[in-house]
């Protein structure tokens, strides 16, 4: 019999609806979730970056056109400190104290910062499931992400977004059950 896997990721196309996926998902589970989200930024309807929020209250900038660091995805400038400020310090707190741990967004900013890469690997090592979103590029840590036995990938669709919350809060719970 094959082992069930233990970490869960989404992916799809930009703006298909993976955060609002996991947190209506989040919403039907009474459990102690730890871990991050990431935001749009906007200004004045226009969108000027990404925030990183972790569910326990810290946030961030993870990425902005005005930040002028050395680590660029497109137009925006990636703010490794505060990805490793609330991000690592989310996920590692969630593996230590949390029954589930949400990573959103695992994607291209985060290449930026080995000491996230290694909290991201931390977490899927870790006993503690991993209900996640995955940007659908295509790179060395994000394929490998994919690549791990102990992780199973859903794509969300325009087509099936409307009926994923029950299949994920379901798996979730097998998952939180074992």
């Amino acid at each position: 019999m094959t082992a069930l896997r233990k970490n869960l990721f989404v992916t799809g196309r930009p703006g298909i609806g993976k955060t609002t996926l996991i947190e209506r998902v989040l919403d039907t589970l009474d459990i102690d979730a730890g871990g991050f989200y990431t935001r749009e930024l906007l200004d004045g309807g226009r969108r000027v970056g990404f925030s990183i929020v972790g569910l326990h209250g810290d946030s961030g900038v993870l990425a902005h056109v005005d930040h002028e660091g050395s680590f660029r995805v497109g137009k925006y400038g990636v703010n490794c400190e505060d990805l490793e400020r609330v991000g690592v310090r989310a996920i590692d707190e969630a593996i230590e104290r949390s029954r589930l741990i949400v990573m959103d967004e695992v994607g291209r900013m985060e290449l930026c910062s080995e000491a996230f890469q290694d909290a991201v690997r931390r977490a899927l090592d870790s006993r503690v499931p991993v209900l996640g979103t995955l940007q659908e590029r295509h790179n060395d840590f994000l394929n490998a992400i994919r690549g791990r036995a102990d992780v199973e990938v859903m794509r969300v669709t325009a087509s099936n977004r409307g009926c994923m919350v029950p299949v994920l809060r379901d798996r979730v719970m097998e998952l939180l059950s074992r």
